[in-house]
């Protein structure tokens, strides 16, 4: 019988592990498919993976399931439109969940979206259903629903 040496523990040790940016940890967690299209779509990835902080309202799939296939498609064809939808997801800074305070919050986008935390953590009626994914330049938090600027 052969005896095996584990040194993986030591291995690992020896190399930093770095963060990813808010694009590749959405793409890593497989679950913001239809995000990741829509971000590539709209030309947002390099601002993304830019230094930020940015806070994320990020719609899962199962979110962007919710939204009607024609409709789906007709932001997707729209470049301008879809930009504007996804920084209206987006706001300015690093705000982990223990730091969200309820009131109206200014996007990226430059419209106000309006957080309520009684009864859990709601952004413009989405309910928040995860939170602090951390990325190198931001934070996630996963909604359930996609929301649109007024």
């Amino acid at each position: 019988m052969k005896k095996w040496i584990v040194t993986l523990g030591l291995v690992a040790s020896t190399f930093a592990v770095q963060a990813k940016d808010i694009v590749d940890t959405a793409v890593s967690a497989g679950t913001f498919k239809t995000l990741v299209t829509a971000v590539q779509a709209a030309g947002l990835v390099d601002t993304l993976k830019g230094p930020g902080p940015f806070t994320v309202f990020a719609p899962s799939d199962e979110a962007f399931a919710k939204v009607p296939k024609a409709t789906l498609d007709a932001l997707l064809a729209d470049k301008q439109k879809l930009a504007a939808v996804l920084t209206y997801h987006v706001v300015p800074g690093k705000v982990m969940a223990a730091d969200v305070k309820a009131g109206k919050v200014k996007t990226v986008q430059g419209s106000e979206i309006t957080v309520t935390t009684a009864g859990g953590v709601k952004v413009d009626g989405a309910n928040v259903v995860a939170t602090d994914v951390v990325a190198s330049n931001g934070v996630i938090h996963v909604i359930d629903s996609v929301i649109m600027p007024k």
